[in-house]
């Protein structure tokens, strides 16, 4: 009886050592079950099944140790287990993957190099490898994962084509955050003409990083590809072509994922939050869609219209053209003249078209290139195929010139082929402005004296304005937004006009009442809806506030901001309306703080400061209390606190700071509304006391979110509206570092990829800390998109 119960405990305590003590390694004689883990030698990767989301099923994969969810390989990713019998086992230099009837559901490749002492071993870089048990150079390795990628591109791994065997590394998105088999978009090296970096869907070509310049990616600012934790390398020769990055710091983790919706991002693990942060995307903007504007045209978002033909094209489709549908792109002109004559024009700042259809030559000069292109018919431009130094190489493209854009730093020369006639033109125009801008120096004297007369004129008008009440437009502002200031040309109404199209500010066309003052619905004589502010005896703003607001818009340019002359709707919203809602404030949001030319706070985002146009499309508006940043100023503060309650932040409404993370609170709030139909403010219920951020992280904690949304929205995807819910909560947190910034804030709602848990909201409010006003018995609360509340 003793001998048993000691071969017991031994049997136990060998199974717990077997599974307890951290090992890297598996040989032959062993076998991986389910349960088994297996951990890197420095601690950094760990191995073992694993079921992904809701999935039941199992399967084998790689992740990080301190983040178990963070998965970076599957080996079955396609043909998952049923049940927890899953056995690994590693045959003379194949592993297999055996099922409770011991077939096969999944195995690596055959390897034409043998080994003495084949043994499996997991990488603290990640890399599972079969090999011999002395072999540590992976050119000798039997097989590795590296060569087998799922959704993540790690450090050392290599994008691109092994030329010998044929194998490509492509790396793919899951189909969803519940399954990791290959969804429709992949990242990999296109390698027609000049290789370059693609994401695609199916065999579509949907976003390009482009290609390699001697330095970067083509497609890439120099401020992100030179950072100075990651060295980037590019290799093209007789075996292979690839891309990779590797580490400088090795204590640093981040990683590289196609996410299920086609988005590239880079994430790295911050040890003081114990989370992973959003570092960059791709594509970052609208002008990153490969082929936004079509041929022989560039994108710049700084620009609006982003689409602009290059100079001498005109648009294929003029209508369309002025409809913001750009995808047929430009056409020359006048034809090119092969017999001789034709010249180049050199566009600088550029990211490089699409190379597929490229030739290239490492030793040739420039201006060989030059000579090459003008030789041959078809040639459409060339550039310098190394940047590095003073440049070196040729790069010549043939047919139409797709995917320009126009980069803030970093970008590349290009030089476009032109008809003699048009060089001319574009040389007499560059040689008359330079004559226009000698004028200008010669009459100097007379311009300060113009803008004397013009101050004169512009307070005589403020003047009227305050006599007047009324929200008149100066016809010219001086503005600074911290690069130095500017004239700025915006509409002049005078008095009779706006009182004709607000019927002399009848009270059948106030849509309601701000801070500013009441709001009139009007229509000019030419049949514009417009909507007009009257400042307020009683209001504390003014006309700096006004001021502000217009000379802030007349700036930005966004199809979610509102513009002047716009105008309002208000009308049921069901859910497709409400999420196309919040969709368009985030990126609106995203313009103001990260892509505009200014970096404006709007400090009173609110409900009744989205305006809906005729096909229910937001518009933020309201750039009173708006404050626009200059270079790397993030933050500030203030003793005047202003704007609305029950949408401030905390440290705003309590310390008078404020930042974006200020403006994505308010967003937070704004979101919960929407999809519950509620205001946060006011808000009761009958079973707490609690605000409706209160109300919604309850229901979050207590797995009751979905009892948020509004009865009235109809039909609705339960997954849009708890990835709204799970978005509006971190937008929230108390903390501003905690809440993610619009740009992760707009990729979390278009995407299916796993979010971060939200912690307890500012402002949440229990019993004790209720309104008094909450006592009262609750009535109906909805929100609406044209109430204006006081301020």
């Amino acid at each position: 009886m003793e001998a048993f119960t000691y071969l017991l405990v031994y049997s136990i305590l060998s199974s717990f050592l077997r599974t307890s003590i951290p090992v890297d390694t598996i040989t032959p004689s062993q076998s991986f079950s389910d349960g088994d883990t297996l951990i890197s030698a420095g601690g950094r990767f760990q191995m073992g099944f694993f079921s992904p989301g809701n999935s039941r099923g199992r399967y084998l994969g790689i992740w990080y140790t301190i983040s178990s969810g963070t998965v970076v390989w599957v080996a079955n990713r396609d043909t998952p287990l049923n049940d927890h019998s899953g056995v690994l086992k590693l045959t003379d230099k194949v592993l297999i993957l055996l099922n409770s009837s011991n077939s096969i559901v999944w195995s690596s490749s055959n390897s034409s190099i043998t080994a003495q002492n084949p043994v499996l071993k997991l990488l603290d870089n990640g890399n599972l490898v079969v090999k011999d048990e002395n072999v540590d150079d992976p050119v000798n390795f039997l097989w590795q994962s590296f060569d087998y990628p799922c959704d993540t591109f790690l450090a050392e791994m290599k994008l691109g084509r092994n030329l010998v065997t044929g194998s490509d590394r492509i790396v793919t998105s899951w189909k969803s955050p519940d399954d990791p088999g290959q969804g429709e978009f992949s990242m990999r090296l296109d390698q027609r003409g000049l290789p370059q970096v693609v994401i695609m869907k199916g065999d579509t070509i949907k976003a390009r990083p482009g290609s390699w310049n001697g330095i970067r990616l083509s497609g890439y600012n120099t401020a992100l590809m030179l950072n100075p934790i990651f060295e980037y390398e590019f290799v093209l020769n007789e075996t292979e072509v690839y891309y990779k990055y590797k580490l400088k710091n090795s204590s640093v983790l981040t990683r590289y994922v196609i996410n299920p919706s086609g988005i590239a991002q880079r994430f790295t693990w911050m040890s003081r939050t114990h989370r992973w942060e959003l570092f960059s995307t791709f594509p970052a903007d609208q002008c990153a869609n490969y082929g936004f504007c079509g041929a022989h045209s560039s994108c710049d978002v700084e620009k609006s219209p982003v689409c602009g033909c290059l100079e001498r094209f005109l648009p294929k489709s003029p209508n369309n053209w002025d409809s913001m549908d750009w995808t047929d792109g430009c056409v020359r002109r006048t034809p090119l003249n092969c017999s001789g004559g034709d010249g180049f024009l050199k566009y600088v700042g550029l990211k490089l078209p699409d190379t597929s259809s490229s030739w290239f030559d490492k030793t040739m000069t420039l201006k060989e290139c030059e000579g090459l292109c003008l030789k041959n018919c078809s040639c459409t431009a060339y550039a310098n195929l190394d940047i590095r130094g003073e440049g070196s190489g040729c790069l010549v493209w043939f047919g139409n010139l797709v995917d320009i854009i126009v980069l803030t730093e970093g970008g590349q020369d290009l030089y476009v082929r032109m008809a003699a006639s048009e060089l001319e033109h574009i040389e007499k125009k560059r040689h008359s402005s330079k004559k226009k801008q000698a004028g200008i120096i010669v009459g100097s004297t007379l311009f300060v004296l113009g803008m004397i007369i013009l101050g004169l004129v512009s307070y005589i008008w403020k003047k009227k304005l305050r006599h007047q009440g009324m929200t008149t437009r100066d016809h010219t502002k001086e503005y600074d937004d911290g690069g130095g200031k500017e004239d700025i040309e915006l509409p002049v109404f005078d008095l009779t006009t706006i009182a004709n199209a607000t019927d002399n500010f009848s009270r059948k066309n106030k849509l309601g009442e701000g801070g500013f003052g009441p709001v009139y619905k009007g229509t000019l004589l030419e049949g514009k809806e417009i909507a007009v502010k009257r400042l307020s005896k009683n209001s504390g703003q003014g006309l700096n506030e006004f001021k502000n607001e217009v000379l802030l818009i007349a700036k930005l340019q966004h199809r979610n901001l509102v513009k002047l002359l716009d105008q309002t709707k208000s009308k049921l919203l069901d859910w497709d309306k409400r999420i196309n809602i919040i969709g368009g404030v985030a990126r609106g949001l995203l313009y103001l703080h990260q892509d505009s030319r200014l970096r404006i706070i709007h400090r009173d985002l609110k409900a009744s400061n989205i305006l809906l146009d005729n096909d229910m499309n937001p518009k933020i508006s309201d750039f009173g209390l708006a404050k626009s940043f200059g270079g790397d100023q993030g933050d500030a503060k203030t003793n005047r606190i202003i704007g609305t309650y029950g949408y401030m932040s905390p440290e705003y409404a309590v310390h008078g700071q404020y930042s974006i993370k200020s403006d994505v609170f308010s967003f937070g709030v704004l979101i919960l509304e929407i999809v519950s139909g509620k205001k946060n403010k006011g808000f009761c219920h009958p079973e707490h006391h609690l605000n409706l951020l209160g109300h919604a992280w309850r229901l979050w904690i207590e797995d009751r979110p979905i009892e948020l949304i509004d009865d009235s929205v109809g039909s609705f995807t339960v997954f849009e509206v708890l990835r709204c819910i799970h978005v509006g909560l971190l937008c929230v947190q108390q903390r501003p570092e905690d809440r993610p910034n619009m740009s992760s804030a707009v990729l979390m709602l278009s995407s299916e990829s796993l979010l971060p848990k939200p912690r307890q909201p500012g402002f949440y409010t229990d019993s004790s800390e209720a309104d008094s006003s909450l006592s009262t018995p609750c009535s109906e609360n909805k929100i609406s998109f044209t109430s204006f509340e006081a301020r």
